[in-house]
């Protein structure tokens, strides 16, 4: 299996140091670098690439707003934003993005992003719809409430959590009961989007607003919910953390 690769970065070194670390992975071959989003848009219409290195500080519009763009598309390709900056990291999950690497490039970090997407490619593959019961993974996760069943989008949802024998769900104004385990939760919602982040939480990572450096090693989440909920982060999963968002 190759993947094609976009490189869109307005500086020439930058593209030329990320095109040579690339080249010592055999499944990825660079068909295409543009210098900005106008020049990214012309190539990705005239073909199909898989991944999308974005640089984010760009004249015109930047990775961000590209992102956002292309994430609007059908059956957009995976995209792994590529900055300087480290304050992008919470943006980046925003606009569904695989991964955020920082400049200058690590060899092993690069590796991290590349095989996010080489699973998140298997799940897609077997997420396709069922030849025979035209079904597939379903989006919605049913709740209680008032003695009826709901179903919610992953979107609603801004964590979930234990509380004793039960889990819940939280929205932006209320928490719901479910059925699911916490596991159960973990491994039915979108592991691009949720992140176990403690034994008794699972986070939105597009809902959180704040990383607050706690005790020891640990943090606080800060979500953007209706009461700015706060959402412990374990020590060991803060390191799985920090990794994940690149900081």
């Amino acid at each position: 299996m190759t993947l094609r690769a976009l490189i869109v970065d307005d500086e020439y070194p930058a593209r030329k140091e990320l095109r040579y670390m690339l080249e010592k992975f055999d499944y990825i071959e660079v068909v295409g670098e543009a210098t900005n989003a106008k020049e990214a848009l012309a190539l990705i219409s005239a073909l199909d690439y898989a991944i999308i290195f974005l640089d984010i500080e760009m004249p015109g519009m930047n990775g961000i707003e590209l992102c956002q763009t292309l994430q609007n598309q059908p059956d957009p390709p995976f995209i792994i934003l590529v900055t300087a900056y480290e304050s992008y990291a919470l943006k980046a999950f925003e606009v569904n993005a695989v991964d955020y690497i920082l400049k200058p490039f690590d060899e092993k970090r690069l590796q991290q992003a590349l095989a996010k997407v080489l699973k998140l490619m298997q799940g897609k593959q077997g997420k396709q719809p069922d030849e025979e019961t035209g079904s597939a993974k379903f989006d919605r996760i049913p709740v209680e409430k008032q003695g009826k069943t709901m179903l919610i989008y992953e979107e609603e949802i801004f964590y979930a959590y234990t509380d004793q024998e039960n889990v819940f769900i939280k929205t932006n104004q209320e928490s719901l009961q479910t059925k699911f385990t916490l596991k159960e939760l973990e491994l039915r919602l979108n592991q691009t989007k949720f992140f176990r982040v403690h034994r008794c939480y699972i986070v939105n990572l597009r809902k959180v607003q704040e990383i607050v450096p706690f005790f020891n090693g640990t943090y606080t989440l800060i979500l953007n919910d209706k009461q700015k909920s706060e959402v412990p982060v374990s020590r060991n999963q803060a390191r799985k953390l920090k990794t994940l968002l690149g900081i």
